[in-house]
């Protein structure tokens, strides 16, 4: 048996973060991953989904000006595309993330790891044979999730692709059905579609990103439009099958219609990978969510040993709000380890307490959204006396000057109890670069009196705020 202070099982951004912090805080720490130290971001998602939509939005943005327009003048050059997305990710070697953990004196076990009780893992190495890990002080579990398919018929013998395959393809399919409306749906959609795909998205609801504010589906829905792409609201595939000749894949609606495409995308959502992870060994359910308070503490389980850090406690599911928390997580467990308390309900290093209310994500279609904090929907749900205003960015003269095409759109929403700003949607290029100014504003609970004096240059983007402002009446 192998004894550290902290045990993590999960070698992703969370599990990554939290062991270094863990180390430099003095302790002892051992990561557990049986694929790739680097996760899903790293080789499956964020990484090479932005690596691949990166180059059609460059030459768009190019040919928006006039006198740039006329210099661009080729269509994207799909395997180069790809080749760069491999640049990034490295086609799945971890070298130099597993380098990393050893240079920061962090040890690396690798194979599949398994709760065997109170501060027990058992790893079980590709090889059969089994190590078992005692941790001191924590177990921090972050496995992150795995995408869940759709009930469709037959959907699990056509070799359908999620974002593992949609971000690791190495050709373009001719055809492509894409099953959801979501961040990912949407995303890959833009990214298959901008290099040369047929793209058909079958969207059960009647908008697309239907958790957001409605200037973001439907600016993504004009954008996905003007793309090619083929979007089909309050439609689902019912049924899927390949032809053994053709290769093709045939798709049936529930409207009677059927798709023949070559390959099928679901992008429906995802579920915690925690169905082998021995959860019942300490008294909770196989393939359940893992609630946690705001030093990720799961709060099932008694003591103060068990931790579950990223989108394995459903709390904010997005790679940054993973490390923010594995910060605040390695804080809490550094804190108790010096018997300290670690309480949670302020703003200490160790309460991740803006997972709650202040979440910033950046969607990279083309518009570009961004938003963080509340819409206005959920803040009048939760009770709180809202205002929203909007504006169009592409009034801005720093977005006239931008692109000659800018479209755009901001939108805030205002406590007015407090008179600051709670949440914060923005639409159109430079979008998911613009909205970190609205996190510290929300985070920071500026009030609009002083978030006043903070002036934006001319002529540039930002100057939306002081519009949004005036629009407020400041």
């Amino acid at each position: 048996m192998d004894t550290y202070d902290v045990v993590v099982v999960g070698g992703g951004p969370a599990g990554e973060v939290v062991a270094g912090r863990a180390v430099r805080s003095g302790l002892t720490a051992v990561v557990v991953e049986a694929d790739a130290v680097g996760g899903e971001c790293s080789y499956r998602a964020c990484v090479p989904s932005k690596a691949m939509l990166r180059p059609s939005a460059a030459r768009a943005e190019a040919r928006s000006v006039d006198g740039a327009r006329q210099a661009v003048t080729a269509a994207l050059d799909p395997a180069r595309v790809l080749a760069r997305r491999d640049r990034f990710t490295g086609r799945g070697d971890d070298t130099g993330q597993a380098d990393w953990l050893d240079g920061a004196g962090i040890a690396l076990v690798r194979g599949h790891g398994r709760l065997a009780g109170e501060r027990r893992v058992e790893v079980t190495r590709a090889d059969g044979m089994v190590r078992t890990l005692r941790a001191r002080r924590a177990v921090v579990v972050c496995t992150g999730t795995e995408p869940a398919l759709p009930p469709v018929e037959g959907l699990d013998r056509i070799g359908v692709w999620t974002n593992r395959q949609a971000t690791t393809a190495d050709a373009v399919p001719a055809r492509l059905v894409v099953i959801g409306g979501g961040v990912v749906a949407c995303e890959m959609a833009t990214a298959w579609r901008s290099l040369g795909a047929s793209v058909t998205l079958l969207v059960r609801d009647q908008a697309l990103l239907t958790g957001w504010e409605p200037c973001a589906g439907e600016e993504v829905t004009r954008g996905l439009s003007d793309l090619g792409v083929r979007i089909r609201f309050g439609v689902s595939a019912v049924r899927a099958a390949r032809d053994e000749t053709t290769r093709t894949v045939t798709v049936e609606t529930d409207d009677g219609t059927a798709l023949v495409c070559d390959e099928v995308l679901a992008a429906v959502g995802r579920r915690p990978r925690t169905a082998d992870l021995g959860l019942d060994s300490v008294g909770l359910q196989a393939g359940g969510w893992l609630p946690v308070d705001d030093t990720c503490r799961v709060t099932a389980v008694e003591g103060d040993w068990l931790y579950a850090v990223g989108d394995v406690n459903r709390r904010a599911p997005l790679t940054h709000m993973a490390k923010y928390e594995a910060r605040a997580c390695a804080a809490a467990i550094a804190e108790r380890a010096a018997g300290r308390p670690a309480g949670t309900g302020g703003r200490q290093a160790w309460s991740a307490r803006a997972g709650q209310a202040a979440v910033p994500q950046a969607v990279f279609t083309r518009p570009e959204v961004a938003s963080v904090g509340l819409t206005e929907r959920a803040a009048r749900e939760a009770g709180i006396a809202v205002r929203a205003v909007e504006y169009r960015i592409d009034d801005v003269a720093g977005a006239a000057l931008h692109a000659d095409d800018y479209r755009g759109h901001a939108k805030l929403v205002v406590d007015e109890t407090r008179g600051v700003v709670v949440g914060c949607t923005l639409t159109g290029p430079m979008a998911t670069e613009l909205i970190h100014t609205a996190t510290v504003a929300i985070v920071g609970e500026v009030p609009l009196e002083r978030l006043w004096h903070a002036v934006p240059a001319f002529p540039t983007v930002s100057e939306v705020w002081l519009r949004l402002l005036e629009a407020y009446g400041l």
